[in-house]
């Protein structure tokens, strides 16, 4: 992968908020912090937090996925002339080779020696344009899941309306039945050298506009793009367990790519709904059940509801307290490498209304009491009085 101008320009680190030395875990965990916090849906008509999320996305792009951030890694400890963007590599005899691509050269040595654009300098006509096969774009989407379909994966559609190769010419920009010559100005190569002596420069061929191929009547459904804007339909398998921001990748799902290059890929950030009865934590499935009174003092065989359907039985001891919470092992979720456990957390209910024989058997129960649940807390600060 060629670097990019923005490897130079952006600290990928900085925009994350984390070390240099961060595992990818914390890269990821930083990432779905972020998104939550800046995402458009959270953010609604904010143009800073629209930015700032793509800036995000930009950088968890490059520092999520180990191979780029080892490249990123190295490119910004080279400096600009790493490759790629102004990368020199030394040719035969000793020659040093620059290609700038779609850059223009000013720009380039402009940026590498601190200065900008001068009143003199040319515009940049290839600018955009490809030099031999290109990647396509990256593309971005969101899926809204259930709860439940986040918990135990599922297949679904995606229905998008993006650039596309071609239908008519498949790509190849050509009219159907007309050929594709290679540019005998550069020979296919889509660049062209300027030798100086002890540097060679390479930039896009003028003739063919960078792209290596001549095309004498062009697609008329393109125009000779290649490329077309149509709803597509994209399949995406979600796995069991997945979070709530968690980006899903889908190699090669993305823009078409250019001059035989291969597709960009897809990513998909998964949004999950709450669920009206269960929460999460980690694996873990959490609910609160209520229990009486009676039940919690006596002790209690109860049913409890899980996310699969069947109830399962929970033994609460006498004496059981308030807010306890107990565990109910492998009633969680299974994300195929780890199954959770259930938590359940009991609400002891005091009920608002009583008949007159609960009336009657709540007050017995106070007189048979013997000692105020108060006592313990008047005890503790009576010690911490006679202490002093």
């Amino acid at each position: 992968m060629a670097a990019q101008r923005e490897w130079f320009e952006k600290n990928y680190y900085d925009v994350l908020g984390v070390a240099e030395s961060a595992s990818q875990k914390d890269i990821t965990k930083a990432y779905r912090k972020l998104a939550r916090q800046y995402h458009p849906d959270t953010n609604p008509g904010n143009t800073a937090a629209e930015e700032r999320f793509k800036d995000i996305s930009a950088a968890y792009d490059v520092l999520g996925d180990e191979a780029k951030r080892k490249e990123y890694d190295e490119v910004r400890r080279l400096g600009p002339m790493a490759g790629g963007f102004g990368g020199a590599r030394p040719g035969p005899g000793g020659t040093y080779r620059f290609d700038v691509g779609g850059a223009d050269l000013g720009d380039l040595l402009g940026n590498m020696f601190g200065g900008g654009a001068g009143a003199g300098g040319r515009s940049r006509g290839n600018a955009g344009r490809g030099v031999g096969p290109q990647r396509g774009a990256d593309l971005e989407a969101s899926l809204t899941l259930e709860f439940a379909d986040a918990v135990h994966g599922l297949t679904t559609s995606l229905h998008l309306t993006t650039d596309a190769q071609c239908s008519v010419c498949a790509g190849s920009g050509a009219k159907p039945g007309t050929p594709v010559n290679s540019c005998g100005v550069c020979r296919g190569r889509g660049v062209v050298d300027d030798n100086q002596g002890f540097f060679a420069f390479s930039s896009p061929c003028r003739a063919c506009g960078g792209n290596g191929v001549m095309i004498e009547s062009p697609c008329s459904s393109c125009s000779g793009s290649g490329v077309e804007k149509r709803a597509r339909e994209v399949k995406v398998r979600i796995p069991a367990g997945v979070t709530d921001g968690q980006r899903i990748r889908l190699k090669e799902r993305g823009g078409p790519g250019r001059n035989g290059g291969p597709a960009g890929d897809l990513f998909v950030e998964c949004h999950v709904r709450q669920h009206p009865v269960f929460g999460r934590d980690g694996d873990n499935l959490t609910v609160r059940v209520p229990v009486s009174f009676a039940e919690a003092a006596l002790g209690a065989e109860i049913e409890v509801p899980t996310l699969d359907g069947p109830r399962v039985v929970l033994r609460l001891k006498a004496g059981t307290q308030n807010a306890s919470r107990h565990r109910i092992k492998g009633r969680g979720i299974d994300s195929g490498k780890h199954r959770g456990d259930l938590i359940v957390t009991v609400d002891v209910v005091v009920p608002k209304h009583l008949s007159a024989e609960e009336r009657a058997a709540v007050e017995a129960l106070a007189s048979a009491s013997q000692t105020s649940p108060r006592q313990a807390l008047f005890d503790q600060l009576a010690s911490m009085t006679g202490s002093r």
